[in-house]
């Protein structure tokens, strides 16, 4: 497979994109643009698992270095200049002409959430969602994920101190939502090494789901 990155100016800085197109001689159907959280890059476990599996599947993935990232910086830019990268680089995620699905994990996850109606993406992809802090689930951002108004899948592991399965709220009518709990998994997806499923288990619940969801979603 064949894979490009790129570099986009946006008001927030340069961010970039490494694509991982579409395989196996079949035209793609959409793109997942997927970002990294706070604490990581898109050397993220899952993220890569989803740009190997997922161009097979008729999938174009691009993976999303946010602007501070690219800039060298340790600590993340605030929620809005994190929206304003995001905002400032979907031109190059819309260029090939495809659906968008835009996802990111923890606080990319928040990001996708937050500016997925007004960038009219294709769907939402939200990997470990932080519901809140660790410890604080007074402190909830459930009302961003509710908000997205978009088709959302949300891959959560099944220990995540950051919100667990069952501390998410019910999907309603007007705010539907597909929670899926990777069993075992941290905020990261890693496994016990004595829990029943495997680091593979876990990675082919994300990669199988993901595929599933993104190919039934009404384009």
């Amino acid at each position: 497979m064949t894979t490009r990155t790129e570099s986009v100016d946006t008001p927030a800085g340069e961010a970039r994109v490494t694509w991982h197109p579409a395989t196996g001689g079949a035209a793609a159907r959409l793109v997942l643009a997927v970002s990294h959280g706070a604490g990581g890059g898109i050397e993220a476990r899952d993220l890569r698992a989803l740009a190997a599996a997922l161009p097979a599947r008729g999938v174009t993935v691009a993976l999303v270095e946010q602007p501070w990232r690219v800039a060298g910086k340790k600590v993340a830019a605030a929620p809005k200049v994190l929206d304003e990268g995001w905002r400032g680089l979907w031109p190059a995620l819309t260029r090939p002409g495809l659906p968008v699905v835009a996802g990111g994990r923890s606080a990319g996850a928040r990001v996708a959430c937050r500016t997925a109606a007004g960038l009219d993406a294709a769907g939402v992809l939200a990997l470990s969602f932080p519901l809140h802090p660790p410890g604080r689930p007074e402190k909830s951002r459930a009302a961003e994920l509710l908000g997205a108004g978009r088709p959302a899948l949300v891959l959560q592991g099944g220990r995540d101190p950051f919100g667990r399965p069952e501390e998410f709220p019910t999907p309603a009518a007007d705010h539907p939502y597909r929670l899926v709990e990777v069993p075992y998994g941290d905020h990261g997806f890693a496994v016990p090494k004595k829990a029943g499923p495997t680091q593979d288990d876990a990675l082919a619940v994300i990669t199988e789901t993901a595929a599933e969801w993104l190919l039934e979603l009404p384009l």
